[in-house]
C-alpha cells in the first residue's frame, strides 16, 4: 500500500462555477493498496483532524474512499491512464473464467476496491485504543471482507457483472451487482447541436470527479468515432454506447434504412475501439408496440423508437432479435458486457408499470439466458417514470424473470412535474429502487426533458444520485457503508469543519456554503455555525450537558 504526496486542498468560496470544476475537488490524498494478484487499486485518503483539545483532544483515525478519477485525480494534468495486461480477443470471458473456477486479476481488483480499505482502518482504529471510537465502528469493521473467490462466485451465478473489453487496457475493473456498492452511470456525449466534440473530455473528467463508476457515451450527428475514441483513451472507468444511435448515422439519418448488416459493422467498430458495454435494443418485438397505443406518452426511448419505425416500415420482427446470436459472437469475442435495454420503458407515472414495459422486460429474461449459454455477461435495463408506490414490483419482476441479472435503471423518476429538478425526483426513486437491490443507476441532470446537459449539469446529477445509491448501501446493508456517515456525525459534534467538507460528497460546494456566512481566519475553528450562532447552538448544548 501506498500514498501520493500530493493532497488536493479544498478551495474556500468566491471562484466562479468554472474555476471549481476541475481544481480542488478532490478531497485527501491518493492511497493506494494492493490487490491478491499485485494490482494497485486506487483509493482517497481523509487524514481526519484531532478533536479539539476543549473535547479532549484525541486523535482520529484516517477514511477511505473510492477513487475512480485516473491520472485526473493524481495531478489535474490531462495524461491517459495507465493501461493494464489484458487478453487479447477471443479468450475467455470473466464469466467463462468464473464458471471453471478461475479467479481473475479483474474479480481480485474489485473485491480490494469493494472493501475500501476497511482493514487498513481497523489497524488504525485499534492502535489508537479509544474504546468509544471501537465500539463505534466495529459493525462495519468486523463485517466480512470481500474475497475475489466471493467475487468469482457472484459472476458465475450471473448475479454480478465485471464490464471490461479486452481492448480497453485503460480501464481499471468495476463490479455491478447487487450485492456491492451501488453503483452510478454518468451520460455524456455530443448531439446534433453540439459545438465541439472536444467539450466530452471537459464531461468525462467532471463525471470522474464526481464519482461516477461508468460513464456512457450516446454521442449523436458528426464525429461520433473520435468523440468515443477520446473518450475511451482518457476512461478509467467502463464506458457503454448505445450502437444503434452510430447505425442510425451510418443509415444516413434514416431509420428505416437501418439493418442489420450496418448494426453489426458499428458494433466491431465499437468493440475494437474497447467499448466496455452497450445498450442493445434487442428486447422490443413487434407484439409489443400494439400494447403502447392507449400510453399517455408512447414510446420515450430513443433506440425504442428507432427500432419501432424501423419494424413498422419493413413490416418485420426486430432485426437485433432476429440476430441476437450474432450479437453474443461479437460479444463474447471482445468480453463485452451486454445492457439489454428497455426500449418501451415508461415515459410518464400513467405509463409506469403498464402490459408494454413488462412484456419487454419477460423477452429480456429470454434473451439474459440465451447470453448466458455464450457466457456473455448481461445487466438489465429498467424505467422510466414509475409511482413511488410501484417502484418495489420493478425489481422483484426483474429478478424473477431475469434470474437475478443486475438491474440498470434510469431513477426512475417519480414524478412527471419535476422539470429543472428531475434529478432530484429520479433520485428519490434511484435510493427506493436501489434499496430494494438495483446495482447501477443511471443519473439524471437538471436538463433531464429540456436539453442537452452541460458540465456544471453533471455534477448537479452525479452529487445527488451519488447520495442516493450511497443511501441504498445503506439499507441493502452493504458492509462498510455507514463508515463515513458516522465519522461525519462525529466530525460534526466537534465542530471539525475541514472534516465535514473533506467526507462531503461535494466537498468544495460544502466548504463554500459554509464560508460564505462564517468566513474569516476563525471561521473553521468556531464551534459553531451561523444558522444558530454561538448561543444557540444544540449540539454545543447537548455537549455541555456532559461535561461531565
Amino acid at each position: 500500500m501506498t500514498t501520493t504526496s500530493t493532497t488536493i486542498s479544498i478551495q474556500s468560496p468566491h471562484h466562479s462555477g468554472k474555476d471549481l470544476l476541475f481544481q480542488g475537488r478532490l478531497a485527501g490524498e491518493r492511497f493506494y493498496d494492493v490487490s491478491v494478484t499485485g494490482e494497485k487499486v486506487p483509493f482517497r485518503r481523509i487524514r481526519l483532524s484531532p478533536t479539539p483539545q476543549a473535547f479532549g483532544g484525541h486523535p482520529q483515525p484516517s477514511v477511505y474512499l473510492t477513487d475512480v478519477t485516473g491520472p485526473f485525480g493524481e495531478n489535474g494534468n490531462n495524461e491517459t491512464p495507465i493501461k493494464r495486461q489484458r487478453p487479447l480477443p477471443g479468450a475467455p470471458t470473466q464469466l467463462a473464467a468464473a464458471r471453471a473456477g478461475i479467479v481473475t486479476p479483474e474479480m481480485a481488483y474489485v473485491a480490494t476496491r469493494e472493501n475500501l480499505c476497511r482493514q487498513h482502518l481497523k489497524t488504525e482504529v485499534d492502535a489508537l485504543g479509544n474504546e468509544k471510537l471501537i465500539k463505534l465502528l466495529s459493525p462495519a469493521l468486523d463485517a466480512p471482507l470481500f474475497t475475489p473467490e466471493k467475487v468469482r462466485e457472484l459472476v458465475a451465478t450471473r448475479q454480478a457483472v465485471i464490464p471490461c473489453n479486452f481492448k480497453h487496457p485503460e480501464c481499471e475493473p468495476m463490479v455491478i451487482g447487487k450485492h456491492f456498492s451501488t453503483k452510478v452511470n454518468a451520460n455524456i456525449g455530443t448531439s446534433s447541436s453540439s459545438k465541439d466534440w472536444h467539450e466530452e473530455l471537459d464531461k468525462l473528467k467532471e463525471s470522474l470527479l464526481c464519482g461516477a463508476n461508468t460513464v456512457m457515451d450516446l454521442s449523436t450527428g458528426k464525429s461520433i468515432i473520435q468523440t468515443r475514441e477520446m473518450i475511451l483513451r482518457h476512461s478509467p472507468v467502463p464506458v457503454g454506447t448505445v450502437p444503434l444511435y452510430e447505425t442510425l448515422e451510418r443509415a444516413g439519418g434514416k431509420p428505416e434504412q437501418m439493418s442489420w448488416e450496418i448494426f453489426k459493422e458499428v458494433m466491431i467498430d465499437q468493440a475494437e475501439q474497447g467499448v466496455d458495454y452497450m445498450t442493445i435494443h434487442a428486447g422490443l418485438l413487434n407484439a409489443h408496440v400494439e400494447l403502447t397505443r392507449s400510453r399517455l406518452t408512447g414510446i420515450v426511448s430513443r433506440g425504442g423508437g428507432l427500432i419501432t419505425v424501423w419494424m413498422r416500415k419493413h413490416g418485420k420482427e426486430n432485426f437485433l432479435y432476429d440476430h441476437f446470436d450474432e450479437i453474443l459472437d461479437i460479444a463474447a469475442r471482445y468480453d463485452i458486457t451486454l445492457s439489454l435495454g428497455d426500449g418501451l420503458r415508461s415515459g410518464s407515472l400513467h405509463d409506469g408499470n403498464d402490459a408494454a414495459q413488462f412484456a419487454e422486460l419477460q423477452t429480456l429474461g429470454e434473451l439474459n439466458r440465451a447470453a448466458g449459454k455464450r457466457d456473455v455477461q448481461v445487466m438489465i435495463e429498467g424505467p422510466g417514470h414509475i409511482p413511488l408506490n410501484g417502484i418495489a414490483l420493478n425489481q422483484i419482476k426483474e429478478e424473477k424473470l431475469c434470474d437475478g441479472a443486475p438491474f440498470y435503471t434510469l431513477g426512475p423518476l417519480v414524478t412527471d412535474c419535476g422539470a429543472g429538478y428531475d434529478h432530484v425526483t429520479a433520485a428519490i426513486g434511484g435510493a427506493i429502487i436501489g434499496s430494494h437491490g438495483t446495482a447501477m443507476l443511471c443519473y439524471v441532470t437538471p436538463k433531464e426533458h429540456l436539453g442537452l446537459p452541460d458540465a456544471d449539469d453533471v455534477r448537479e446529477g452525479l452529487a445527488v444520485f451519488r447520495i442516493a445509491a450511497h443511501a441504498a448501501d445503506i439499507a441493502k446493508g452493504i458492509p462498510g457503508a455507514t463508515i463515513r456517515d458516522l465519522m461525519m456525525s462525529a466530525a460534526r459534534f466537534e465542530f471539525r469543519w475541514n472534516d465535514q467538507f473533506n467526507l462531503s460528497v461535494d466537498s468544495a460546494r460544502a466548504a463554500s456554503m459554509h464560508d460564505e456566512t462564517l468566513g474569516g481566519s476563525g471561521g473553521r475553528d468556531a464551534h459553531f455555525c451561523s444558522m444558530c450562532g454561538p448561543g444557540f447552538c444544540p449540539m454545543k448544548l447537548a455537549r455541555d450537558l456532559f461535561d461531565d
